[in-house]
C-alpha cells in the first residue's frame, strides 16, 4: 500500500518535472492595442521576445511607451500563466485526484 503509493507520488512528480519542461514550448503572444508592441511569452511565465516599432519609439512619449509595455508585459504573463495552468491540470488530472491543490 505504502509502496504503491510512493510509486505514484514518485510517477506524479517526474510527469510534472516532464510537463515543466513542455512548458517552455507553449508561446503565447501579446500586443498593445495597434501591435506597436509585442511581447511573447512561455506557459512557465518567461519572456521570450519584446518587440517594439521604431515609428511607436519615436512618437511616443517616454511615460506613453512605459504604460503600453507594462500593460503588453502583464497581459502577456496572465494569458501564459493561465495556459500553463492549463496544461498542469490537464497532464496531473488522472495521476492523483484525491490531492487538491497539487497544481
Amino acid at each position: 500500500m505504502i509502496g504503491d503509493l510512493f510509486s505514484k507520488l514518485q510517477e506524479a512528480r517526474q510527469k510534472i518535472e516532464e510537463s515543466k519542461i513542455k512548458l517552455n514550448d507553449i508561446i503565447v503572444e501579446s500586443s498593445n492595442s495597434d501591435g506597436s508592441i509585442i511581447i511573447k511569452a512561455n506557459a512557465n511565465k518567461v519572456i521570450t521576445s519584446i518587440v517594439i516599432s521604431e515609428d511607436f519609439l519615436k512618437s511616443g512619449s517616454k511615460k506613453i511607451i512605459q504604460e503600453q509595455l507594462l500593460t503588453a508585459l502583464n497581459n502577456a504573463l496572465d494569458e501564459a500563466a493561465q495556459k500553463g495552468e492549463a496544461e498542469m491540470k490537464e497532464i496531473t488530472k488522472d495521476m492523483l485526484p484525491n490531492f487538491p491543490g497539487l497544481v
